[in-house]
Order: C-alpha cells, then structure tokens, then sequence
C-alpha cells in the first residue's frame, strides 16, 4: 500500500494534467478533445478514485479526485450529445443539401435506371428465353413449380428471417458498394451496375406479368424494393459523382477534383446504407406475408415512394431555397 504522501507526489502532475484538460474543455461552447483521450483520462481517474476511497476514505485528496471523476463524466456526456446532434445535423441538413447539389446527376441515375427496366421488359417480349439468360434456369424452373403449387411468392418464405435478413442486408450494401466504387476514373462501370439491376428488375415483372400475375409480384416485390431499387440508384449517382468529377474537374487540378467527387459519394453512399437496412428488413420479415390484405402492401409501398421522393427530391429543392432565401434577407438586412 502507497503511503498518502507517496501516492499524491506519485500522480500530482497527471491530475493537474486532467484538471488543466478540463477547465479548458469546459470553458468552450463546444468539446474539442479527441473523445478517445477523454475516455482514457476518466479510465484513469476512476481508478486513482477507487484506490483513494480504498485506503484514504476521509482524505482530502479523496474528495479531490471524486470532484474531477464527477467534471470528466459530465464532459463525456457532453461530447456524447454534440456527436448525436452532429450525426444528426448530417442527416437534416448535410446529406440533403448534397443531394441538391448533385440533382441533375440524380435525375440522369433514376432515368437511366428506369430506361434499363424498359430495356429488361422489351427484351423479353422479343426473346423467349431471356428471362432464362438473366434470372437462370434454376430461378425460373423454382418459380414456375411454385405458380404450379399456387404460391408463385414462396421463394420469400424459403429461409429464416433472421439468416435472410443479414444475407440480404450484407448483399444490398456490396451492390451500392459496386456501384460507388465503380465510378473510380469512370461512371460506365457505375452504369452498367444500373443497367443489370435495371433489366432483371424489368424481366421479373414481364415474367410475371406473361403469367397473369403480375399484381400479385408488384405488391409482393415492391414492399421492399421500392427502398431497394432507391437506395442503389443514389448509391449509382455516388459513382457517377465520383467519376465525372474526375472526368471533368473544372478550376481544379483531377486529383483534387477526385478527392472532392470521391467525399461527396461517400458520404452519399453511407447516408443510403440505413435504408438498406430497413430494406432487408422488410424483405425478410414482411414480404413473406404473402397473404396480407392488399391494402396493408398499397399502404408500405406508398410510405417508401413517398419517403423515396419527399427526403431525395422536394425537402434538398425545399431546404436549398429556405438557405438561399434567408442568406439574401440577411444580405438586405446588412445593407440597409
């Protein structure tokens, strides 16, 4: 056991260290201090604490420590709150204005997307077996022996939620993955990501549709993939963005124009990967319910196409033209 004496000389200057860390931390608005760093100086002062309270219980020296433990934890909790409101302020606001700056791109990804379905549909009215070439024979052969059985939207029910649910999370995000990552140098590989989903998503529907049952695999598919198919075509105008900026940087240097393009579909990229999320949910867990009332699938498809086209189309144009509208009033208000 440390004498009191020994144990205060012993760590003197780290707690003044922390102290002085503190009393700057607290004398700004905001917490500036690597939050890694922070949760190593309360580790350290937590256990001098316990060690003091063991041997010094009614030390001044005690009461000292309890009072910097109490500072350090508030600090903690402090810098907690700001990474919640930052996260936060990405989603409301960063994210986006991103999309908004980026529309054009967005709306030649959509247009293109739609243009690869109509692409998928033609094709296999004109070729017989190109339902065959795209899905595969094991697909279609499954799905025919399931029409057969009148339960053309069994292959939803064929594994566990749970092990369907991380499979299909984890295959969502490696195809947006492709995707954005497919805009490195050029966007023809980002395309030709949209362009495969765009046909299988057209010859799913039109081998339905030839059958008589294309009603029943719209409100069966579309529970999920309406987040899906939305998710993958931001995550394809990421690669765009990214490539296109290198392909035509403006003012600045390619590798600088790259850097910026490759940030901003980051960021696009991981903004998209929640709903992935949520789209894996609902395909592992809803979809299957291939007997729920129509008006419950209308009801799931239409909030996704609504969120779909309210947080990537109207609330960016909304937001832009609030910010535009209140920095010219601040302008006026400066120059009168």
């Amino acid at each position: 056991m440390l004498r009191e004496a020994v144990f205060v000389q012993k760590n003197t200057a780290r707690w003044q260290k922390f102290e002085e860390e503190l009393n700057t931390q607290f004398s700004r608005q905001k917490t500036t201090a690597n939050p890694d760093a922070l949760a190593e100086m309360f580790i350290q002062l937590t256990d001098d604490l316990a060690y003091a309270r063991t041997f010094y219980p009614n030390s001044h020296i005690t009461n000292y420590l309890n009072q910097m433990v109490g500072r350090a934890h508030r600090l903690l909790y402090r810098n907690k709150r700001e990474e919640i409101a930052r996260i936060w302020q990405f989603w409301k606001v960063e994210l986006p204005l991103l999309f908004y700056s980026v529309r054009n791109l967005f709306f030649f990804s959509l247009a293109f997307f739609v243009l690869s379905v109509g692409i998928g549909v033609i094709s296999s009215v004109h070729f017989d077996d190109f339902a065959r070439l795209i899905l595969g024979d094991s697909y279609v052969n499954m799905t025919l022996d399931n029409i057969q059985k009148n339960d053309p939207m069994a292959v939803y029910k064929s594994s566990r939620q749970a092990d369907m649910f991380m499979g299909i999370t984890f295959n969502n995000i490696r195809v947006s993955f492709y995707a954005f990552a497919g805009g490195i140098l050029t966007p023809l590989f980002t395309l030709y990501i949209l362009l495969i989903n765009g046909v299988m998503v057209g010859v799913f529907q039109y081998f339905f549709y030839e059958r008589g049952l294309f009603l029943t695999s719209f409100l069966t598919i579309w529970i999920h993939a309406t987040l899906e198919i939305a998710a993958i075509i931001v995550a394809g105008t990421a690669g765009i963005v990214m490539g296109s900026s290198y392909l035509f940087p403006g003012t600045y240097t390619r590798m600088e124009a790259f850097k910026i393009g490759a940030k901003k579909g980051l960021k696009m990229v991981a903004g998209v990967a929640p709903i992935f999320v949520v789209a894996a949910f609902l395909e592992s867990f809803v979809t299957r319910l291939t007997e729920m009332p129509a008006i419950l699938k209308i009801a799931i498809i239409g909030s996704s196409l609504t969120f779909f086209v309210w947080y990537f189309i109207v609330y960016p144009a909304q937001l832009a033209k609030k910010i535009t509208y209140n920095s010219e009033q601040e302008y006026q208000e400066s120059n009168l």
